[in-house]
């Protein structure tokens, strides 16, 4: 037994890749308890505190500090074997490049969670829709903004010419904006919908045939929530060239109303039936007061009463129809003014 353990492959004997191997199962064990303490004993107590930061502090260190300890033992344990000056060099690189992604990652975690818990909720309580659009794109840009340093100084520790990769970087720009010139289009398109506010969140439009409420407004396209209750992502370059119905912008729905009555009802019972019209809207509180009601025509086979009348804005349009139909049909029956059918 002791004869094994003391073979030697890749410059190490087998003890020591043994030994090495049950110090990053235990670093992994470690992180374990690590994380179940902090999910369920630490919580616990931060639970109690009044103070709602310290919960997202925990919240969002538990997994970022899990995997650093990983790391960091994984380390220790690779710094015990013998590699040759490359690997010894590359295992250094990586293990750099992964530490300064995980603090990235828990910054990144930290700060979504700020803005998720306390800058959120004053955004929706301002009467302004500009922070509502603002706050998504400045959420993205924080996090990739954070993305990329992590990256250059991960590169640039590592050993790596970052200088020397925007350079080349530069080079394939052109190729680069040709590939996706989409992208620039939608970009523009973005800003076209912040300086013409053609729209804003919770507005609802009508746009290339897609009916529906505007839920979030970004760089590079706009999601949309349609009618039957589905999410429509939509490029921004769309609204550039494209007409933009804004329902939500009207003052009020106009509502227009043919009934059709027979043959054999004289002039008086037509302008009973009008005045029957005007009363109902006048009765009905979502209807604003200009209505009009006259005697439009001769059908083929019914004598016409055009009836105009005006939703109120933000009420419940579908609601109001129902209401002024259901009074109508009451009214004329009860009055015996007979509705006219193809004959």
């Amino acid at each position: 037994m002791t004869e094994f353990f003391n073979k030697t492959f890749y410059g190490n004997t087998v003890g020591q890749w043994a030994i090495s191997l049950a110090i990053i199962i235990g670093g992994v064990i470690l992180s374990k308890i690590i994380y179940w303490l902090m999910g369920n004993i630490i919580k616990r107590l931060t639970k109690k505190t009044a103070n709602k930061f310290d919960d997202i502090l925990v919240d969002m260190f538990e997994e970022p500090i899990a995997l650093i300890i990983i790391l960091a033992v994984s380390w220790f344990a690779l710094q015990r074997l013998n590699f040759t000056d490359n690997w010894q060099s590359f295992i250094g690189h990586v293990f750099y490049i992964l530490i300064v992604f995980s603090i990235a990652w828990l910054i990144v975690r930290l700060i979504d969670a700020i803005i998720q818990e306390y800058i959120a909720p004053l955004v929706e309580k301002t009467e302004s829709t500009l922070d509502d659009q603002i706050l998504p794109i400045l959420r993205k840009s924080i996090k990739i903004s954070i993305w990329i340093i992590a990256l250059i100084i991960g590169l640039d520790n590592a050993g790596y010419n970052v200088g020397t990769l925007l350079a080349s970087l530069g080079i394939g720009g052109l190729a680069l904006a040709m590939a996706a010139k989409d992208s620039v289009s939608n970009f523009f398109g973005g800003i076209t919908i912040f300086v013409d506010k053609p729209f804003t969140i919770k507005d609802r439009i009508v746009i290339d045939g897609i009916d529906g409420v505007v839920e979030e407004i970004g760089i590079r396209s706009t999601r949309i929530r349609n009618l039957a209750g589905r999410v429509i992502t939509v490029p921004n370059s769309i609204f550039t060239n494209n007409k933009i119905e804004n329902i939500s912008s009207e003052p009020n729905r106009k509502i227009v109303l043919t009934l059709g009555l027979t043959y054999d009802t004289d002039e008086k019972r037509m302008e009973e039936a009008i005045n029957i019209l005007k009363e109902i809207a006048q009765n009905t509180p979502d209807v604003e007061e200009k209505v009009i009601a006259g005697f439009t025509g001769f059908g083929d086979f019914s004598l016409n009463i055009t009836f105009i009348y005006y939703v109120k804005k933000n009420h419940d349009i579908m609601a109001t129809q129902t209401a002024i139909n259901s009074a109508i049909l009451k009214r004329f029956n009860e009055a015996k003014l007979e509705f006219a059918f193809p004959t």
